[in-house]
């Protein structure tokens, strides 16, 4: 059974190694610290996110704080994550508005809450403008797939790319 503490549910299976093996490079990609930790601070944003929408929204900044605390998240991860939790409760009505308006025929309140918390997330990421646009929709599809399903991802892919080209990004 898993619970809030278990890195298993969290963290899901490894896609690659952390470190690759000596002398090779891992799977063709050069892999960076940067990189490596605004995947991970993603992924434990949508844990915070995903953690307040099944209790209380309202409180999603205490309730990020509890998770990343529990989770004993490293702290260039911890300063990624709470930037885009940041964003979400302060423009978290505007975001979802706007998301609204390109999901047809679905309400927010009616998606599962991993396909909500995702959306949120990549919204708020589009709204710092920090990194590239196909990235952030990349890892938003990839974090959909990891903790939801492969019909999730597909989901969170076409609301993105249209909500990209409704913001005039793509």
């Amino acid at each position: 059974m898993s619970t809030l503490r278990d890195d298993d549910f969290w963290d899901g299976p490894t896609q690659e190694p952390l470190l690759p093996a000596k002398g090779r490079r891992a799977r063709g990609k050069a892999t960076s610290k940067t990189e490596r930790v605004e995947t991970r601070g993603r992924a434990r944003a949508l844990q915070a996110l995903y953690a307040a929408d099944l209790r209380d929204h309202t409180q999603l900044r205490r309730i990020a704080t509890t998770v990343f605390d529990d989770l004993a998240v490293a702290p260039d991860e911890r300063a990624f994550a709470s930037r885009l939790v940041a964003t979400v409760a302060d423009r978290g009505e505007q975001l979802d508005a706007a998301l609204g308006e390109v999901t047809n025929n679905w309400r927010l309140e009616r998606l599962g809450a991993i396909e909500r918390a995702v959306l949120r997330l990549a919204a708020a990421e589009l709204a710092c403008d920090e990194a590239p646009v196909k990235v952030v929709l990349q890892e938003a599809v990839h974090l959909a797939e990891r903790y939801g399903t492969e019909r999730s991802a597909r989901f969170v892919n076409g609301v993105l790319d249209a909500y990209a080209r409704m913001l005039g990004k793509l």
